[in-house]
């Protein structure tokens, strides 16, 4: 079964806004079994839409639209679908009482709605509308030529709840899905291709419904195995098997057997040791700092630290020596050193990572040129730093160092560990 998505919007295609929604809907579509084909971003445009709607349900059984809902006279993908079925568009009862009571909800009990808040209700004649709990504009599902029709409001928190609340549980009360089974691997410190020349012999043993995906990111590889069918038990025997020989494979570079950010390993870590972690930031500017605290339950591990970006705060909040700077500079291995120690000193945590370096694009030297870094991580007793040299691309340097600390940092707390 096969699906595709289209949004609509010229807001995207100006990269106004980012399209997350395509992104939600494809995990939850293959959570369900339901492969997507095809995800398309298109304008708000007639015949724009009224093209893709054509060439999607070439590719695809399911079609799934978002955008172009709101009242405003920019938004046409009502009036764009039911030219595309040939129907009329109608008021719809329970639409019109949904609208009028989120209309009174959010604007009060004595508030005037306009006629092209009523609109909200109108939808092609053919449609089996699905209420929107969160929101005025209904969404719409259609059975049209063998083919199912989805559309839903762009705003995303309505979108999710339509997908999650209505229109998933539908399709599987609908359709008879294949069982789809996932198993990632996260991977760091080692480039896709030094992967796939390790485990080359594996990937040409898998079956045919056993498909290895490379998903890298800066610093870091996710290996996806995905097995697609309908016997559920004997996917998962294939998935099991081969993703443990993939492991056993490359298992000084893997630092997860879950789908997982690499920071959320480390927390985990940490909290089921009951130990803490401190952090001293120059060139990555908090950015580090960010990464774990994004995440519920960072506070069990996370002290915080120390974004000393200039040299004074490099002394009076880490301890860092004047000499120091003044003799090796902010960007060396000394300096990086006393960082790394002030923090696990001052700030009293079981483990600590600091970072120094010059981001770019301005600021190298010739001995220290734009993408130099120094990483330090310690524990008490122990200290490791390394220097690395990255490019010329401040937001990709800054990315590649905060990989890197936390590289270094998981493998001391192996190490520590042992």
């Amino acid at each position: 079964m096969l699906a595709e998505i289209i949004t609509i919007g010229d807001e995207i295609l100006i990269g106004q806004i980012v399209d997350t929604n395509s992104a939600f809907i494809a995990r939850e579509l293959n959570n369900a079994g339901i492969r997507v084909k095809q995800i398309s971003s298109v304008s708000d445009d007639r015949e724009h839409i009224l093209t893709a709607l054509n060439e999607a349900a070439v590719r695809a059984d399911i079609i799934l639209i978002t955008g172009g809902l709101g009242p405003t006279k920019d938004d046409i993908t009502k009036k764009t679908l039911a030219a595309y079925f040939g129907v009329k568009l109608i008021e719809n009862k329970e639409a019109l009482e949904n609208v009028q009571r989120i209309f009174k909800r959010i604007r009060g009990e004595d508030a005037i709605m306009l006629d092209v808040n009523k609109q909200q209700a109108l939808v092609p004649e053919n449609c089996e509308v699905i209420l929107n709990k969160n929101g005025t504009a209904p969404g719409m599902w259609f059975n049209h030529n063998g083919k199912i029709y989805v559309s839903m409001p762009g705003v995303p928190f309505e979108m999710m709840y339509m997908i999650e609340d209505e229109v998933i549980p539908k399709l599987k009360s609908t359709l008879k899905l294949p069982f789809i089974i996932h198993k990632t691997i996260l991977t760091a410190g080692e480039g896709e291709s030094y992967l796939a020349n390790r485990i080359a012999d594996i990937e040409d043993d898998l079956p045919s419904d056993v498909k290895l995906a490379y998903l890298p990111k800066l610093g870091q590889v996710r290996l996806r195995l995905s097995a697609y069918g309908d016997n559920e038990v004997l996917l998962q025997q294939k998935v099991d098997e081969f993703s443990a020989r993939i492991i056993e494979r490359v298992k000084n570079v893997v630092v997860a057997e879950e789908d997982i950010p690499f920071e959320q390993v480390i927390l985990n870590i940490l909290t089921e040791k009951g130990q803490t972690l401190s952090v001293a930031e120059s060139c990555t500017g908090g950015y580090i700092s960010h990464l774990f605290t994004q995440h519920p339950g960072a506070s069990k591990v996370f002290l915080g630290g120390a974004i000393s970006y200039s040299n004074e705060l490099k002394e009076s909040m880490l301890g860092v020596k004047t000499e120091t700077l003044a003799q090796y500079g902010a960007v060396s291995e000394q300096t990086v050193t006393e960082m790394v120690e002030g923090a696990l000193h001052v700030y009293k945590s079981n483990y600590a990572l600091a970072v120094t370096g010059i981001a770019g694009p301005d600021g190298g030297t010739e001995d220290k040129p734009v993408g130099t870094v120094w990483i330090g991580v310690a524990t008490d007793g122990k200290t490791q730093v390394k220097k690395f040299t990255f490019g010329n691309k401040r937001t990709q340097n800054i990315e590649r160092s905060a990989i890197s600390a936390l590289f270094m940092l998981n493998n001391l707390i192996k190490d520590s560990g042992k």
